[in-house]
């Protein structure tokens, strides 16, 4: 803004003395046209008729008034030049003066820049350092409260985890979900599937079946299988064979909630102990499919069956998926 506010002064200080220059050009102008004039008006008259010695010194004294006047004009014309000159001069000055203000006002902003974001940094490690000094004086004060606490000790009950191994002998099935433990019959209902399969086996043709059997004890399973004819080759000769195997096995309760309260289950009239009674631990393994909202409940199970000395496998199921198998499926492996 006070850049301007100088161009602006100066530029009105040359305004107005070139206004005055040309003022006076334009008089003097004026003077030598009328003098001209005068002067072509007495030479008129000389010729009509012989002017007097008054009228000669007076035209003597026009002429040395015209000539002087001439004289003035030529130099102020020099001096306008020079003026001209001049002013150019200083313009270019003017100008050079004008590059170099831009440049420290540039510079000048840049740095005014680079403090405000130098403030901001250090208002910003200040903050920092005030939110760190309050958390350490808070951690203070609670380690201050915790050396007047007594000390106390607690027992953590540790359930060794032995190495897990793929389950091969006896297996029991049971199902836990929202805090209930029943027990799933997959062996007999396996069984019912083998005489299914004869059954159908017999009378149907190669293609997908599906069927269900049970109930058993308040479960059913749903299953496919695929029968296919395969040529297969005995005693040197070529034959044909119907292979017939499980595709998919679903196995769900005919009603919800099923099963045993964990409190009640882990006692010693319980079905839980029903179906473990007269088993051996050494050979027999405890399945347990379990829900991800039972896992607390499950940490029980496998801590009653430890100390009954039995092999527990988990098996998680995901919410809303019922006790499925498959010939791609794997084993249970117990600890």
């Amino acid at each position: 803004m006070s850049r301007r506010k100088r161009s602006d002064q100066l530029s009105g200080g040359n305004d107005s003395f070139l206004d005055i220059v040309a003022n006076l050009v334009g008089i003097l102008i004026i003077l030598v046209v009328i003098l001209g004039a005068k002067s072509h008006q007495l030479a008129q008259e000389i010729l009509v008729e012989p002017p007097t010695e008054a009228e000669l010194a007076l035209i003597d004294r026009e002429h040395r008034t015209a000539l002087s006047v001439s004289r003035d004009v030529e130099r102020l014309e020099k001096s306008i030049s020079a003026y001209d000159g001049e002013l150019e001069h200083r313009r270019q000055e003017r100008e050079a003066l004008m590059q170099l203000l831009d440049v420290a006002q540039q510079q000048w902003e840049e740095s005014l820049a680079e403090m405000d974001e130098q403030k901001q940094k250090t208002a910003a490690l200040q903050r920092d350092r005030e939110i760190a000094e309050n958390e350490l004086a808070e951690l203070s004060a609670q380690a201050s409260a915790l050396e007047e606490v007594p000390e106390s000790i607690v027992a953590v009950e540790h359930l060794p985890t032995p190495m897990a191994k793929t389950v091969f002998g006896d297996e029991v099935h049971f199902r836990l979900k929202d805090g209930l433990l029943a027990m799933v019959p997959v062996d007999a209902l396996l069984d019912e599937i083998k005489e299914d399969f004869q059954r159908l086996a017999s009378s149907a043709r190669s293609g997908d079946k599906e069927s269900s059997v049970g109930p058993i004890r308040d479960f059913v399973a749903h299953y496919s299988m695929q029968m296919s004819r395969e040529s297969v080759t005995r005693g040197g000769q070529i034959g044909m064979a119907s292979r017939v195997q499980v595709a998919e096995l679903i196995i769900e309760p005919l009603r919800e909630p099923i099963g045993e309260p964990i409190a009640q289950a882990l006692q010693p009239q319980s079905q839980l102990a029903y179906e473990l009674a007269g088993r051996d631990p050494a050979s027999t393994t405890v399945t347990v499919w379990v829900y991800p909202e039972s896992f607390a409940q499950f940490r029980q199970v496998k801590e009653y069956l430890y100390r009954m000395g039995f092999a527990t496998a988990g098996r998680p199921l995901p919410h809303g998926h019922p006790i499925a198998g498959s010939p791609s499926g794997s084993r249970s492996q117990s600890q």
